[in-house]
């Protein structure tokens, strides 16, 4: 997949080209209707099928106070986005002049000018341009003028349930340290990742080594707690792992918010300064303070039996 950062960057003649724009924030289950139904498009009508997206949500440059976090990085969505099937994502900064375009010139010049669009695809709630007037009538009626159709894909509903997937529900979800249910909206695992440096040692004093992640690690980091899940190397090995969340309150002297992950039946992995993944499968219980270390040793242990438990 190319990635576009500058639609200057777009070469000229790039197109036809079949559109899905969108924010694609965790590139969720309703994300991949809309890249699916553009693949599709762009299958049939012999041309390329491009994300056009965002390097932050438009609320952080908006109204920065109502932004909420983003359940990926930049550079985990572009991997997610290239992981569907695209030819390319314009990937546009969206700083106060972006947020001052307007939805007309954003339609003419980075979409049929640009990309040179056949079709444009977008969820029925999606909004682009100055104070959000780009819908999918002004897509339909602009459409009509400079030669492209309107493509709008329906919500993803929940079996059993009135709801549409989206990336608030996900994130409103890892709040509550529910990360199996998020799994279900993603399609796959929620994910944080990093570079394992060294902490206080505490785990392995107490039997159970840990990889520590950087504070600056990728990803939403769900509610404090303990997680079954895999820890996976450079190498694409997944690790069964059990993974705490929080700052250990029988110690109260960690400053942050830890990513941590105990990997069972290893031994000698030496991870310090490698970028590792922690997934999260399930939660097993929340972050409490012990009566001393033998209690805090006997949880650790059962929180390891189920770990493997859940993941055989």
């Amino acid at each position: 997949m190319i990635v576009f950062s500058d639609p200057a960057d777009i070469p000229d003649g790039f197109g036809p080209s079949v559109v899905a724009i969108g924010k694609f924030d965790g590139v969720h289950t309703g994300h991949r209707q809309v890249l699916e139904r553009a693949r599709a498009d762009a299958e049939r009508l012999g041309a390329k099928v491009v994300a056009v997206t965002f390097d932050r949500n438009p609320l952080a440059t908006i109204r920065p106070e109502l932004c909420p976090n983003e359940l990926v990085s930049l550079g985990q969505k572009i991997d997610l986005l290239a992981g569907t099937g695209l030819d390319a994502a314009v990937v546009l900064r969206f700083d106060e002049e972006m947020a001052h375009v307007s939805a007309e010139d954003f339609v003419r010049d980075i979409l049929v000018r640009d990309l040179g669009a056949v079709v444009v695809l977008l969820g029925r709630d999606f909004r682009f341009g100055y104070r959000g007037a780009g819908d999918p009538q002004l897509l339909e009626r602009m459409g009509a003028e400079l030669g492209f159709t309107t493509d709008v894909v329906d919500d993803v509903l929940v079996a059993g349930e009135e709801r549409r997937v989206s990336s608030s529900w996900i994130r409103e979800l890892l709040s509550q340290g529910d990360v199996r249910r998020a799994a279900q909206l993603l399609g796959r695992p929620h994910r944080v990742e990093g570079e394992v440096v060294h902490g206080l040692k505490r785990g392995r004093e107490l039997g159970f080594p840990t990889a520590n992640l950087s504070p600056q690690s990728q990803g939403d980091v769900p509610a404090d707690g303990v997680y079954a899940g895999w820890l996976v190397t450079p190498d694409g090995v997944h690790h069964k792992a059990a993974i705490s969340v929080g700052v250990n309150p029988t110690f109260d002297d960690v400053e942050f918010r830890q990513v941590e992950a105990y990997v069972l039946d290893e031994t000698g992995l030496d991870l310090y300064g490698q970028h590792v993944v922690v997934e999260f499968v399930d939660r097993i219980r929340g972050m409490v303070a012990f009566q001393g270390i033998p209690a805090l040793i006997e949880q650790m242990t059962d929180d390891v039996t189920r770990t493997r438990a859940l993941l055989s």
